[in-house]
């Protein structure tokens, strides 16, 4: 492993009220002294929270006055000697910060997923934890959180490690037999089957929980729609709690979709205002606008009319909910009630309805698992790696009906031993680290 010290900013870059940067290795003790003196680098107390004015070592120029915190190896997130600095959030106080660290002999900038990467080597965690911070970071509702964090906590190392156990002891055995085969009568496998069954299964559990990053990556989408002027667009703003589409008296105002990103208690999810869908098209403009509304809708996981409270037509296209809007201005007609399982009262001017609203969206959209204990997993390389095991158990108990020799059971067992061990990185290679943790972010 790299024994250079590295930094970076934890925080993105941009303008806030603190930022966040992260020193890890050797010479951690050597960047207090140059930031803070050689006073405060003797000093050092394991987490506990300094405020000091941080100055360029060579210029003697004050670069912030802020927080630090020191991590003493191997109580640290990497294992190694760790400072994090919390100054301003101005980002040329960062990058004046990032050069100064940098200048320091032996310090330099880290490498994407280098600081995780660093916590696997030193055994702070393993592969499919190391792999399950992505997913922690780049949760897009709140099941895919919940579940990268019984990930990180180690639920899907507990059931490798226990389905490794298993296959360590069976190899054992088997191997035993291989060394005294000349000695002793043919062995006995009688009910090795159902031991070999029951891992295979095991595997199969865990491979079908499988959900690949692009699925989990699309954000749900909700489509309002409904006739010109029905009060889409004002629903819009009302529902981000601000002026983002434009809104006018005037029929045909939104003349394509437009699409906001609309944060509810489960999740982020992609909401669309639709063109206004008439029943006869004024111009071939019209007619063009009111095609890409129903293409949308052809995409949607819910579709949403909204209509005028006065308004007694039909959907052109079958919703899922009716919001009845405008209702502060007149009253609902009683009769789109009828016409699915659930309708609303909605006013964006008063925000009668909003947070109902939001509630039966999120309801729709994030269905809730009957199993919160349950996980599933999102590597293709873990995939990868049960599939691989599940083929070897599979040759496994053919050879038991057509070949039982041991030998060849044995060798078997080995390779389906040397899979489940990659996954959580017992086994792994400078090629497989370095196309997982490339995928990282800088500072993480």
């Amino acid at each position: 492993m790299d024994s250079q010290t590295i930094v970076a900013p934890m925080t993105p870059m941009g303008v806030s009220a603190v930022a966040a940067l992260r020193v890890s290795g050797s010479r951690v003790r050597d960047v207090v002294e140059g930031l803070f003196g050689s006073k405060a680098a003797k000093g050092l107390v394991p987490r506990m929270a300094n405020l000091g004015t941080a100055r360029d070592p060579k210029s003697g120029k004050v670069l912030d006055s802020l927080l630090y915190i020191y991590f003493e190896s191997p109580n640290s997130y990497t294992g190694e000697d760790v400072l994090e600095l919390y100054p301003h959030g101005n980002p040329l106080i960062v990058r004046d910060l990032l050069q100064t660290i940098r200048s320091i002999d032996g310090v330099r900038l880290a490498e994407p997923g280098e600081y995780t990467r660093r916590a696997f080597l030193n055994g702070k965690m393993d592969l499919t934890q190391a792999e399950s911070v992505a997913d922690v970071i780049h949760s897009a509702n709140r099941a895919e959180l919940e579940n990268a964090h019984r990930l990180l906590s180690g639920a899907l190392s507990k059931k490798i490690a226990t389905l490794s156990a298993q296959v360590k002891d069976i190899s054992a055995r088997l191997e035993l037999d291989v060394d005294f085969a000349e000695e002793e009568a043919d062995p006995d496998f009688a009910g090795w089957e159902t031991r070999f069954v029951s891992i295979r299964e095991s595997i199969q559990q865990i491979l079908n929980s499988f959900r690949g990053k692009a699925a989990l990556s699309r954000l749900p989408l909700a489509v309002l729609y409904g006739a010109p002027n029905a009060g889409k667009s004002s629903l819009v703003n009302a529902l981000l709690g601000e002026d983002r589409v434009l809104v006018s008296n005037v029929p045909g105002t939104t003349r394509d979709f437009v699409e906001v990103r609309l944060f509810l208690e489960g999740g982020e999810i992609r909401l669309v205002d639709t063109a206004g869908i008439a029943d006869k098209a004024m111009d071939e403009l019209d007619a063009l606008s009111m095609k890409k509304s129903r293409e949308i809708l052809e995409e949607a996981d819910l579709k949403i009319l909204v209509v005028d409270g006065s308004d007694e037509s039909d959907p052109v296209v079958q919703p899922d909910f009716i919001v009845h809007s405008k209702c502060d201005l007149t009253s609902c007609h009683p009769e789109h009630a009828k016409r699915v399982e659930g309708s609303l009262r909605i006013s964006s001017k008063t925000g009668e309805g909003l947070a109902e609203l939001k509630g039966v969206m999120n309801a729709a959209l994030f269905k809730k698992n009957e199993n919160q204990e349950d996980l599933w997993i999102t590597s293709e390389r873990e995939k990868a790696c049960l599939e691989e095991a599940l083929a070897g158990v599979n040759r496994v108990l053919n050879l038991l009906k057509t070949n039982p020799a041991v030998e060849l059971l044995a060798f078997e067992m080995q390779l389906v031993r040397r899979a489940l061990q990659s996954i959580t990185g017992e086994i792994s290679s400078e090629d497989i680290l370095q196309s997982i943790f490339a995928g990282f972010c800088i500072g993480k």
